[in-house]
């Protein structure tokens, strides 16, 4: 059975009794056994600063402890950031945790984004979601997440993914080349059972997939998928589905460029469900941001 609401570390108090505490905690997640090494070459030869940064003996590249990685996003204290993963962990939502944190709207929902962001590029097939060219048209400058993705004319605008529920894990994939107009084409001339619940269309099964999924949007093509049919997915009273069902409503307003960040989320969520998901997410924010050029 799934676990709705991970846990609390037990030590959770202690990790944010001061800035020094969360800090520490934080570099543990990016440095194996405390040793450093350059981001840019990955030499362990390194000397100190005046400015308590480090300078790589071999290509002279002057970096901290957070350089290159997701959590150097949004400057935030090392504390902010743990409370904002116990908070994601917690599924609360943007505007509760900048209220919670005394953190601004944007603050938050970016800290909340990057999280999410970094979830994704432990995915799979991350190399298909993320980067210019991808579905998400993502765009970084020097390793460091914009506020907004760049959309690109060429991208497939409602990116589709096929939903597999083997009970122990679950895989979401991006179906490549297909968006809504293809799931309405399946729809109008193969009777593919599709349901929408408003801005989310899924489908009965679809050859190896227990659903095909995607954001509509304000695509014109979704006016033609109305109320729903009957699929045999929403008879699946346990699972993963299960999960993703109860919270398809919190994803009004989501743009479709943005809709794989969250199901891709819910994917990560579910298949961590029997681990320490703050620790977790700390290693997945502590990484390295991929090259994507």
């Amino acid at each position: 059975m799934f676990r709705d609401q991970p846990s609390e570390p037990e030590d959770f108090d202690s990790i944010v009794e001061s800035e020094a505490t969360a800090r520490r905690w934080l570099l543990k997640h990016c440095w194996s056994n405390h040793q450093r090494y350059c981001p840019r070459c990955k030499s362990r030869k390194n000397y100190h600063l005046n400015s308590g940064r480090r300078r790589c003996a071999r290509c002279r590249y002057t970096y901290h402890d957070f350089t290159g990685r997701w959590i150097n996003n949004c400057n935030l204290t090392a504390q902010d950031w743990v409370r904002v993963l116990n908070l994601f962990a917690k599924e609360t939502t943007a505007r509760q945790t900048s209220k919670d944190l005394g953190l601004s709207y944007n603050t938050a929902y970016k800290a909340m984004n990057t999280i999410r962001f970094a979830i994704l590029a432990h995915a799979l097939d991350a190399r298909q979601l993320l980067g210019p060219d991808s579905a998400l048209g993502l765009s970084l400058t020097g390793r460091m997440l914009k506020n907004e993705p760049q959309a690109k004319s060429h991208i497939v605008q409602t990116p589709v993914f096929g939903i597999m529920d083997r009970k122990e894990w679950v895989f979401v994939d991006l179906i490549p080349g297909f968006d809504i107009e293809t799931i309405l084409h399946f729809k109008l001339n193969f009777q593919l059972a599709t349901v929408r619940v408003g801005n989310v269309v899924y489908t009965d099964r679809y050859q190896r997939y227990d659903t095909l999924i995607c954001c509509a949007g304000n695509h014109p093509s979704a006016d033609y998928i109305k109320g729903g049919d009957s699929v045999s997915i929403d008879q699946d009273d346990q699972g993963f589905w299960r999960f993703v069902s109860s919270r398809l409503a919190k994803f009004h307003g989501v743009t479709p460029q943005r809709f794989p960040l969250y199901l891709k989320e819910l994917e990560f969520r579910y298949n961590s469900r029997n681990k320490d998901l703050m620790s977790v997410l700390a290693d997945h924010l502590s990484d390295f941001v991929p090259e994507l050029s």
